[in-house]
C-alpha cells in the first residue's frame, strides 16, 4: 500500500501535461494496461492530459473534449475519435500498423495493400485479415466522427472489407483442399463452384461497424473430386465444400489474438441450424418449391453472390437469380406477406422487450424498439415484395435506393420517402456511434451521460438535448408510417408493440394439455424435430387442426355402432408414426 501511495505522489508531482506519460511508464514498468492502471488509481488529471493524436497511448476523457470546445481553436481541440474505448486499445495495440492503410477512405485496394504488407512481413492470412480489419475500424472511427463523413463511406467500406475477407478466406481453404483431395467436378468435368451468399445488409451493401455476416454457402453441381496426385482421398462434392466452409468459418469468425474480422451467422440457409452447412443448386430450388416460408421471401431479397471474385465477376453467379426471383416476387398482388409481416415484426418486439426486461438500459434499442432501423426497413421490404411482381423497377437492394423507386412508382410520397431516408441515415449514424464506444454488436443508446454526450457531439449537437429530440422527432414518424401501412387504427400510447397486432400463430404445443398422456407425449416429440420447424405456416396451421380434431375424437364417449376402433389411442398413435413417416 505504501508503493502505491508513494506511486500516486510521483504522478501528482508532475505537470498536468507530464501525468498521463508517467502513467504510461509506471505501467510498463508494472507490466499493466496503461488504461487500466489509469483507470485503477484514479489519478486526478491523468485523463484529461493532452497526448499526441494517434499515438499509442492516446486516452482522452469527453470532459476534456467539452472544456476544449469553447475555449481552443479548432486546430488545438482533441479528436473526437479518441474518446472511444475501441479507438483507444487499437491505437495502442497496432501502433506500428497504423501506416500500412493508405490513407484516405478505406477501400478494398486500400485492404488488399495492407493484407499484402502483414504476409510479406510473416503474419498468417487469419491473423493478416483481422489486423486488416483492426486497421479499417480506426480509420472509420476517425474519418465518421472528426470528419463527419457520410453514411456510403462507412457502409462500402466494410462491405468491402467482408466481401475481401471472404474471397481470400475461400481462396486459400479451397487451395487447401484441393492439394489433398484434388478439384471437384461436375458431370459435365468443369469445375464445381462454391458460391456465398450474402444475405440481408452484406447483400444489400449496408454493414454496420460491428454486423455479424448472415451468410447462405451453395455450389453449383453435385460429383467429385479428382483426388490427390495418385488419386487418392476423392470426396464427394458436397463433403468437400462442407469443409471449406468450416475452414472458412476459421479464417474469418474465429476469435484470436487479434479478435475477429466478422461475427458469422448461417441461421438463415435452408432448414435454420437443422440444415447442412452447403447445399446445392436444385435443392436450393427444390426447397423453395416445397418449404420456403413467407417471412424467408424478405430475407432472400437482398441476397447476392458475395464471393468467390472469379464467380461473380464471370456471371456465373447469375444463375442464383433464376432459382430466388420467382420465390420472392410473386405475378399477382401478394397480400398474403401482410399477415407474415405483422407476426415477424411483432416476435422482433416481443423478443427485444424480453432482452430488456430488468435491463432498462437495453429498452432504448435504435434498432429494434418502436420506430427504429428495422421498422423503416419492414416498411420498405413489404412494399417491394408485395408489388414487385409487377414493377421489376423495385428490386433493389439498398434501403435508401428502395425508398426513391417506390417514390418514383407512386407507392409512397415523395415527401415520406424523403423523411424515412433522413430517419435511416440518422439512426444508422447513431447506430455506428454505438457501436464505436467498445466494438459491441448493440444498438441501444448507452445510459452514461459522457458516452451519450460524446454520440451527441460527434453528430454536430452541442449537448444531449437537442440529440435526443431529433431522434425522438424521427422514431415517432416512423412508428406512424410503419403503423398505418399495416392497418393500425388505434393511436399509439408509447407502450404499443406495433398497430394492429397479429394474433400469434397457433403451435402444435398449444395442444398439449387437452390430448390423452400417450398421444401428447408423441405430438410433443414431434414439436422437437427440425421437420416440424421447417413446415410452411400454412401447412402447421392444417397439421395442428387435424391433431386438434384428433384429440377431439379421443375425448368422445366409447360407442359400438359400426366403425368404431375398440381401442383409440392406440389408433391415433399409429396414425402419428404413418403421417410422420410419409
Amino acid at each position: 500500500k505504501e508503493y502505491r501511495r508513494q506511486r500516486q505522489m510521483c504522478i501528482r508531482d508532475r505537470p498536468r501535461s507530464q501525468r498521463a506519460v508517467t502513467a504510461v511508464i509506471l505501467s510498463r514498468r508494472e507490466g499493466e494496461d496503461a488504461v487500466s492502471f489509469i483507470e485503477d488509481r484514479a489519478v486526478p488529471g491523468i485523463m484529461t492530459a493532452t497526448i499526441g493524436a494517434g499515438s499509442a497511448e492516446t486516452s482522452t476523457s469527453l470532459n476534456q473534449l467539452s472544456a476544449t470546445a469553447s475555449t481552443s481553436p479548432d486546430a488545438d481541440k482533441p479528436a473526437l475519435s479518441s474518446y472511444s474505448r475501441f479507438v483507444q486499445r487499437l491505437r495502442r495495440r497496432y501502433a506500428g500498423e497504423l501506416a500500412l492503410l493508405p490513407e484516405g477512405e478505406p477501400r478494398r485496394a486500400s485492404m488488399t495493400q495492407a493484407y499484402e504488407a502483414l504476409r510479406a512481413r510473416g503474419d498468417g492470412v487469419g491473423d493478416a485479415l483481422r489486423i486488416v480489419r483492426q486497421l479499417v475500424m480506426e480509420r472509420l472511427v476517425t474519418l465518421d466522427c472528426d470528419r463527419q463523413a457520410p453514411l456510403a463511406v462507412v457502409t462500402t467500406a466494410v462491405t468491402e472489407l467482408a466481401e475481401f475477407a471472404l474471397d481470400t478466406a475461400c481462396r486459400e481453404a479451397c487451395a487447401e483442399l484441393d492439394a489433398a483431395h484434388g478439384a471437384p467436378l461436375g458431370a459435365d468435368g468443369q469445375r464445381s463452384q462454391l458460391w456465398i451468399v450474402g444475405m440481408g445488409k452484406l447483400g444489400a451493401r449496408e454493414l454496420n461497424v460491428s454486423s455479424d455476416i448472415d451468410l447462405i454457402y451453395l455450389y453449383d453441381q453435385d460429383g467429385d473430386t479428382t483426388g490427390d496426385p495418385q488419386g487418392r482421398g476423392k470426396l464427394a462434392n458436397q463433403e468437400y465444400f462442407a469443409r471449406a466452409v468450416k475452414r472458412i468459418y476459421a479464417l474469418v469468425g474465429d476469435t484470436t489474438e487479434h479478435g475477429f474480422v466478422f461475427r458469422v451467422d448461417l441461421a438463415l440457409r435452408p432448414n435454420g441450424n437443422s440444415g447442412p452447412p452447403v447445399v446445392s443448386l436444385d435443392a436450393l430450388e427444390e426447397y423453395f418449391q416445397v418449404q420456403g416460408r413467407e417471412w424467408e421471401r424478405f430475407a432472400w431479397m437482398k441476397s447476392r453472390v458475395v464471393a468467390p471474385t472469379e464467380v461473380v465477376a464471370q456471371g456465373q453467379a447469375q444463375g442464383l437469380r433464376g432459382a430466388v426471383l420467382p420465390f420472392v416476387f410473386r405475378r399477382y398482388l401478394d397480400y398474403s406477406v401482410f399477415d407474415s409481416l405483422r407476426v415477424l415484426h411483432r416476435q422482433i418486439r416481443e423478443q427485444s422487450a424480453r432482452r430488456s426486461a430488468g435491463r432498462p438500459e437495453r429498452a432504448n434499442d435504435v434498432k429494434l424498439s418502436r420506430g427504429g432501423i428495422r421498422e423503416i426497413e419492414f416498411t420498405v421490404q413489404l412494399l417491394q415484395v408485395v408489388r414487385g411482381g409487377q414493377f421489376p423497377e423495385l428490386r433493389t437492394r439498398p434501403t435508401l435506393d428502395a425508398l426513391q423507386r417506390l417514390a418514383r412508382a407512386g407507392l409512397m410520397p415523395q415527401e415520406t420517402a424523403d423523411t424515412l431516408a433522413a430517419a435511416y441515415e440518422f439512426l444508422r449514424r447513431v447506430e455506428h456511434r454505438i457501436q464505436y464506444l467498445d466494438d459491441q454488436q448493440t444498438h441501444a443508446l448507452p445510459v452514461a451521460d459522457e458516452d451519450l454526450r460524446w454520440i451527441a457531439q460527434t453528430l454536430g449537437y452541442a449537448d444531449c438535448c437537442p440529440f435526443l429530440a431529433q431522434l425522438d422527432t424521427h422514431r415517432e414518424f416512423v412508428a406512424q408510417e410503419f403503423d398505418k401501412l399495416l392497418g393500425g387504427d388505434k393511436p399509439c400510447n408509447g407502450k404499443c408493440s406495433g398497430a394492429r397486432k397479429a394474433a400469434a400463430p397457433a403451435e402444435l404445443s398449444d395442444l398439449l394439455d387437452e390430448l390423452p398422456p400417450a398421444f401428447a407425449e408423441r405430438i410433443k416429440d414431434w414439436c422437437e424435430t427440425p421437420r416440424m420447424m421447417a413446415l410452411r405456416d400454412e401447412t402447421r396451421a392444417r397439421l395442428r387442426q387435424l391433431v386438434q380434431r384428433t384429440g377431439q375424437w379421443l375425448r368422445e364417449p366409447d360407442s359400438d355402432g359400426q366403425g368404431q376402433t375398440t381401442h383409440p389411442v392406440e389408433a391415433a398413435l399409429r396414425w402419428a408414426c404413418l403421417l410422420y413417416t410419409s
